[in-house]
């Protein structure tokens, strides 16, 4: 069984600040100004992390007034989870059936 693992999630949580981000936005909806409180980085630094976060559809934004939230899609993470699962799952096996054919 091949499987394979969203590339442009894995590429979006592998940075230290967009993986901050992440958690951040678990807890609750927040917006950029909010982000830019709480991480400390450049609005439009976060602006870039955010795009890169929205573009590998594990962000949605939400418009409220004239601000924009942001919030995480847990059915997106979920499925990366499930997929990782899923190879660990698959190596185990793999390492079972080694370890029985190698004695």
């Amino acid at each position: 069984m091949v499987m394979s693992v969203d590339s442009d999630a894995t590429k979006a949580l592998a940075d230290p600040l967009r993986m901050r981000i992440v958690r951040l936005l678990a807890r609750e909806a927040l917006c950029t100004t909010h982000l830019v409180e709480e991480t400390g980085a450049k609005q439009t630094n976060l602006s870039n992390h955010m795009k890169i976060l929205r573009d590998a559809g594990l962000v949605d934004t939400e418009p409220c007034g004239r601000f924009t939230y942001y919030k995480l899609r847990p059915e997106a993470l979920r499925a990366l989870a499930e997929e990782f699962a899923a190879l660990a799952d698959t190596a185990q096996e793999s390492a079972e059936a080694n370890r029985k054919r190698a004695c």
